[in-house]
């Protein structure tokens, strides 16, 4: 152990550590969970404090040394040389101080040792250089915005526009595969099995849609409103040059926040972006839900579809093989459900000029995209590209259904084939040859009527 001083006084740290006392007390302050800030957060860390080191080297708050030094730990910071560093608890402070000064601290002991100097020396201070010009209070939250933006655009966007092209192409190849359609779990009037995916298909464009909408909004950064959202202690054009110079590093088009008091007190874009991933969340339950219906059986259920066959299902059962994909995207969707549940009412909790959930919000944000993500990428190559049609089911199951009656009724009013279903379902026998029977239409009239794809087409 080393002993290291902060404005409380001394604090042992382990030796090989890092991090300095304000963090070391963090982690004696909330041993509650195993939950840390992951890989796209402390990369958003290190992407604040390089740019900020470097906007504060040219503005000369930082002599050019230090700066340097700063710079190049914020790199390897970037990089994840640190991970292991980030040991405060997600449940904390609902500044995130904690873990804001983890990343002062580390990167000061980083810089400190680039410059040949000891662990614990200060030589490169955490708050007086790393922190210079920045506050917890707007660090935190423009850590929140640039890791959402970063994760929704390296990995959730990605992995839906992938989901979207299997499911276009196999509304394509089941095109010509004519099936029952179905509503309140009934037989309903014909559809095309492709329509069906091409159905599921624009969900998933829609859903892309609604992220690439929050995106803008996720790109305003709090930087510069440091403790209040006044900018106290943030020279002029220190928020506005770090911004640019994230913005060059990063690739994203980030701005500085149009009202410093709306970005620290309120989380308003965090919730509504939540909500986006919600509705994502959402459509994949229903894709995956009729997935599993269509694939039910196979032999005792609808059966129109099969999925592969990826692992056995019982172990009781031999041969049972179950939807296993589909279901972890129903968890993956209850468990989003609920992190937005977390963010909204943690976005309801901004107390005057601050909030005091972010730590929570945070997680919660960035696990539901990566589980999303995830579950994008799998139900497309271990499922959607693999599903077959079974053309024959469909074929028997459409046959035994006589609501495409509902087609006759242009022909012979609504009250007359009424009369011609419920003689059919009555009897076990098919809609045509009952129609025949009751001599409704002629035979060729009827044939033209009950001519099936034409059924789905409309018109």
């Amino acid at each position: 152990m080393r002993i290291e001083r902060d404005s409380m006084g001394e604090v042992s740290v382990p030796d090989d550590a890092y991090y300095g006392a304000s963090t070391q007390r963090a982690v004696v302050n909330f041993p509650i969970s195993d939950l840390r800030f992951g890989r796209r957060f402390v990369w958003a860390l290190g992407l604040i404090k390089g740019s900020a080191a470097e906007m504060n080297k040219s503005m000369e708050n930082v002599d050019a040394d230090k700066a340097d030094a700063i710079i190049a730990a914020a790199e390897e910071l970037m990089d994840g040389r640190f991970d292991d560093q980030f040991v405060v608890d997600i449940f904390q402070t609902g500044s995130g101080t904690s873990t804001n000064m983890n990343a002062n601290e580390v990167l000061a002991n980083r810089a400190t040792e680039i410059l040949g100097g000891e662990f614990g020396s200060k030589l490169v201070h955490p708050n007086d250089h790393v922190n210079a010009g920045q506050s917890s209070n707007d660090v935190i939250p423009t850590a929140m915005h640039v890791a959402a933006v970063a994760a929704m655009e390296e990995d959730l966007l990605p992995a839906l526009r992938n989901l979207k092209t299997g499911l276009d192409a196999k509304a394509v190849e089941f095109d010509d595969v004519l099936k029952s359609g179905r509503t309140h779990l009934q037989d309903a009037t014909p559809v095309r099995l492709g329509q069906e995916f091409a159905g599921y298909a624009a969900q998933i464009g829609k859903g892309i849609g609604r992220i690439e909408t929050v995106l803008p909004e996720l790109r305003e950064l709090a930087l510069g409103g440091t403790a209040v959202g006044t900018g106290i202690n943030a020279p002029v054009g220190f928020a506005e040059g770090t911004i640019e110079i994230m913005s060059r590093r990063s690739g994203y088009d980030f701005v500085e926040a149009e009202n410093h008091f709306e970005a620290q007190a309120a989380k308003d874009a965090y919730v509504n972006a939540s909500g986006v991933l919600k509705t994502v969340a959402t459509s994949m339950f229903k894709i995956v839900n009729d997935l599993r219906w269509l694939s039910s059986g196979p032999r005792n259920g609808i059966g129109e579809i099969a999925l592969p066959s990826l692992q056995p299902g019982s172990s009781i059962m031999p041969g049972k093989i179950n939807p296993v994909i589909p279901e972890a995207v129903m968890m993956i969707a209850a468990r989003v459900f609920g992190n937005d549940v977390t963010i909204t009412w943690g976005g309801a909790n901004g107390n005057f000029e601050l909030n005091v959930m972010m730590p929570v919000m945070s997680h919660a944000m960035l696990e539901s995209i990566e589980l999303l993500a995830a579950g994008a990428r799998v139900l497309k190559d271990m499922t959607v590209d693999g599903i077959t049609a079974n053309v024959e089911r469909a074929a028997f199951l459409l046959d035994q259904n006589a609501i495409v009656a509902t087609s006759l009724v242009p022909h012979i009013g609504y009250d007359k084939v009424s009369e011609v279903i419920k003689k059919a379902f009555s009897e076990g026998r098919g809609v045509r040859e009952v129609a025949l029977e009751m001599d409704v239409l002629p035979e060729d009239e009827l044939d033209r009527a009950l001519d099936v794809r034409p059924m789905t087409e409309g018109g």
